[in-house]
């Protein structure tokens, strides 16, 4: 928070530098309006996962569009880097991506592949800001549009750019060109972790 008590956002800069610090490696690559954010372990290469996604236009404004979010079993490997805190600087860049593109939504399909996995990732997407506006189940007419384009059933969801970056804001170092402290370092680990705990 700044002197006027509203919230900084985070830069791109800031959530490289945070993901740096937790060991992950992000690189954004884009192609026209594709893009691609993938994670590796800074020590040795591997990657932990990858969000892919398109910038699109839409009635009411530019949509981030989050085709996939996908990880891998070498992120589940140091136990300080949680599963989901690697996912959550995955989207964080995606996220700011999508801002800097002039996006005022974010919108994406927790797969339902299974009751329980569905049940945790939409779990885990409302807690990190997501809203469920529809429920895609491949049963009527009306969800044959969702399914061509997201290619499976699940719970469509969207979320507020602006809200998503305002209330990361407190993980991610805006600027990313401040060292933290050992306390810090705590802080922010704890705060990571409290966020995608389910």
């Amino acid at each position: 928070m700044n002197g006027g008590g509203a919230a900084i956002l985070p830069a791109m800069a800031g959530i490289l530098d945070v993901a740096a610090r937790r060991g992950v490696s992000l690189e954004l690559k884009k192609l026209g309006p594709f893009f691609t954010v993938i994670a590796s372990n800074s020590k040795d290469q591997a990657l932990l996962g990858e969000a892919r996604g398109v910038i699109r236009p839409w009635i009411d404004g530019m949509v981030l569009h989050l085709d996939s979010i996908r990880m891998t079993r070498a992120s589940k490997i140091k136990q300080d880097k949680p599963l989901f805190g690697v996912a959550l600087v995955i989207g964080a860049a995606a996220i700011r991506h999508g801002y800097d593109c002039g996006c005022s939504r974010a919108e994406l399909l927790a797969i339902n592949d299974s009751d329980l996995y569905h049940s945790k990732l939409r779990r885990y997407y409302q807690r990190v800001g997501f809203e469920a506006v529809y429920e895609v189940s491949g049963e009527s007419l009306r969800d044959l549009p969702h399914m061509l384009v997201w290619g499976g059933i699940g719970t469509r969801m969207d979320a507020s750019i602006h809200h998503l970056l305002v209330k990361w804001s407190k993980v991610f170092d805006s600027g990313g060109q401040m060292p933290l402290t050992q306390s810090s370092k705590a802080l922010l680990s704890a705060r990571l972790d409290q966020n995608i705990r389910s």
